[in-house]
């Protein structure tokens, strides 16, 4: 399985925030939605990521300061990403590895959207039933 047919499974809704926006309001968007991540765009490319843990970081790093923080100061302002074409294996290796737990996944220099380690794991274990179904159907059928 690739990276874009669990994109394709999973759709591609994106939650965006400008670099200029408020870490307050990213907060807001991320709790309403029922997200865990936000894409930071800049003039219509990936500029970063927001992630639950660069908020839980500023909380504890800024205080009182929180409200008046911006989303480009505690935003990963570099995030790894995949192309629509790696596998699913090598997927959740590189989110393992760089500790990940959300992954744009770029097509060139076009943002197709955003795979969690809960979308992988959903989609892995989707595949894994269907595969356990044909298995076995072929078992129950098998000639005598």
């Amino acid at each position: 399985m690739l990276a874009k047919e669990i994109l394709r499974i999973k759709g591609t809704v994106l939650y965006t925030i400008a670099p200029e926006g408020r870490l307050a309001d990213a907060v807001g968007t991320m709790v309403e939605n029922d997200i865990g991540s936000l894409v930071v765009m800049d003039h219509g490319r990936l500029g970063g990521m927001l992630t639950f843990r660069e908020v839980l970081a500023a909380q504890h790093q800024f205080g009182d300061r929180f409200a008046s923080l911006k989303v480009q100061d505690v935003m990963l302002k570099e995030p790894r990403f995949v192309g629509p074409d790696m596998e699913v294996d090598d997927l959740r290796r590189t989110m393992l590895e760089t500790h990940a737990r959300y992954m744009p996944v770029m097509d060139g220099s076009t943002l197709i959207g955003v795979l969690s380690f809960h979308d992988v794991a959903k989609a892995v274990l989707e595949e894994q039933s269907f595969e356990n179904r044909m298995l076995k159907g072929y078992i129950k059928n098998w000639p005598d």
